[in-house]
């Protein structure tokens, strides 16, 4: 009994744990109208985070960005990195950047769990204070 008992404390802990990370699916959402933009997969590379564009319902399949500057110009949009190099802070994630593909302007950037389902993505300039929040919810 007292194996069954440790065993279900254990899946729960494991089960915790897995739920609170960011990896995986996210589904982003216009500030103004609210319609769905686009889904990030948000990965891990070695120690750093990264985010990649794998749908986007706003533009065509074969959109660019063309006012993306460097080697992400006229990169298609979707499999474009707008995150990189994010490192794990207690209980955010920064140091990296975040691409606006719209504007072409990219941004400092963390990134916070508010809940399991919904993440915070906070891109800025110079401090925090001024810049632009978006929350991201899990795809199911």
């Amino acid at each position: 009994m007292k194996r069954i008992y440790f065993l279900a404390i254990l899946f729960a802990i494991v089960s915790q744990s897995q739920a609170q990370s960011i990896l995986g699916q996210w589904e982003t959402y216009d500030d103004k109208t609210n319609e769905k933009k686009a889904i990030i997969e948000i990965y891990k590379q070695e120690d750093a985070y990264f985010a990649k564009i794998v749908k986007n319902f706003v533009r065509d399949e074969d959109a660019v960005c063309e006012k993306c500057e460097g080697d992400k110009k006229n990169h298609p949009i979707i499999g474009l990195v707008i995150i990189e190099n994010l490192k794990e802070n207690k209980d955010e994630f920064d140091g990296g950047t975040i691409l606006d593909p719209e504007s072409g302007d990219i941004y400092k950037c963390y990134l916070k769990l508010v809940e399991n389902n919904k993440l915070k993505v906070r891109g800025f300039i110079g401090f925090s204070l001024l810049g632009r929040t978006q929350y991201w919810l899990r795809k199911e």
